[in-house]
């Protein structure tokens, strides 16, 4: 078994186009790493050159003990699964899984062997003499799993790879995919811009940005500490709160409202952030209330969305989500914001302060 490393990987186009910036990271035995972002953010980029697809401008790419960055992607012991299937529509489901031991020039026995398992692993096992023509969405997707993973690589690449499915079978492979790669020892690189298949599925994840490496960190950290604004904005649905508020008296103003800032020196203007899952109804005793008008309850099911505009600054809108039970009499509610769960940030820059 091998871990992975990226050290200062960079790949520029043009002085203008540059979708990778000296991204540094590891990715241990049995760790699976997502790569999360936006389009255009550079994952897909990284996860090429991660696969020998592409060659860096600069920096190295380490599997184990071996500096793979010049050799051929066919010499890198990686085995990669893409967006589309990319199965051979004239060959069967144990020929396509089998293709590439052929290539090494296997034994008919253990080709035969490692088929057999990596099919009955993925529940394969009665389609093997199908053609892919003859099997649906998901099975095609276990299919090309199953080619990689009879590889027996040294790293996992996913591109992807849940995109073409329905909500529904998204939710069920997702779940088949955990349970697999966690039996395996080997590294997983996940490209995703699905935040759900982030955190369900990783055991770390790296937010990235116009090219850079915004935070590498557990899901969970991600969620409850997020780095700077942009992650705070990107990682959460519904989306963080997020103002943009002028400060006094060692307070951030949200309307006629002061906050306090838990900082020693307050700068003019500060970034204060909070999920909408955190934004509760004031009860009596509470000190720090928020008035507003409510003008939108979007539905969720279990909870309804509410959007608030804050009374002494129209300007400024706050969303609490709010278990569906509740009811209200007018559209004027007051809510309070947990101090535990507030998030500040820097306005100039962008980063965490507290």
């Amino acid at each position: 078994m091998a871990n992975l490393e990226l050290r200062n990987l960079n790949k520029t186009y043009s002085s203008k186009v540059v979708p990778v910036k000296d991204i540094s990271l590891k990715v241990d035995e049995g760790e699976f790493l997502t790569l999360l972002g936006p389009s255009g953010c550079g994952k897909s980029t990284t996860l090429r050159l991660i696969a020998g697809l592409e060659q860096p401008t600069r920096g190295q790419i380490w599997i184990g003990e071996r500096n793979v960055t010049d050799l051929r992607s066919g010499d890198r012991n990686i085995a990669m699964v893409f967006q589309s299937y990319a199965l051979y529509p004239h060959m069967t489901v144990a020929e396509n899984i089998a293709s590439s031991l052929k290539l090494r020039h296997l034994s008919k026995l253990e080709i035969r062997q490692r088929v057999t398992d990596v099919a009955t692993k993925l529940g394969l096992e009665e389609l093997t003499q199908r053609k892919p023509s003859q099997l649906s969405g998901g099975q095609r997707q276990r299919v090309a799993l199953a080619r990689a993973l009879v590889r027996q690589p040294d790293v996992f690449l996913l591109d992807e790879p849940l995109s073409n499915l329905d909500a529904l079978l998204r939710e069920r492979v997702r779940a088949e995919l955990k349970q697999l790669f966690k039996a395996q020892n080997t590294p997983v690189v996940y490209v995703t811009h699905d935040q759900t298949e982030a955190m369900t599925l990783s055991s770390k994840v790296a937010v990235l940005y116009n090219g850079n490496l915004q935070q590498l960190d557990p899901p969970q950290r991600i969620y409850t500490h997020p780095a700077n604004r942009f992650v705070a904005s990107f990682v959460g649905s519904p989306q963080m709160n997020l103002f943009v508020l002028s400060c006094r008296d060692n307070a951030a103003w949200l309307g006629n409202f002061p906050i306090p800032v838990p900082l020693p020196t307050v700068p003019p203007q500060i970034v204060l952030g909070i999920r909408p899952e955190n934004v509760c109804l004031a009860r009596a005793e509470d000190t720090h209330t928020i008035q507003g008008q409510i003008y939108l309850v979007e539905s969720l099911g279990m909870q309804n969305l509410l959007s608030v505009r804050v009374q002494g600054a129209p300007e400024l809108t706050i969303r609490a989500l709010l278990p569906a039970a509740w009811q209200w009499s007018d559209d004027i509610v007051k809510l309070t914001l947990s101090p535990q769960s507030l998030h500040w940030f820097d306005a100039a820059t962008g980063d965490r302060l507290f």
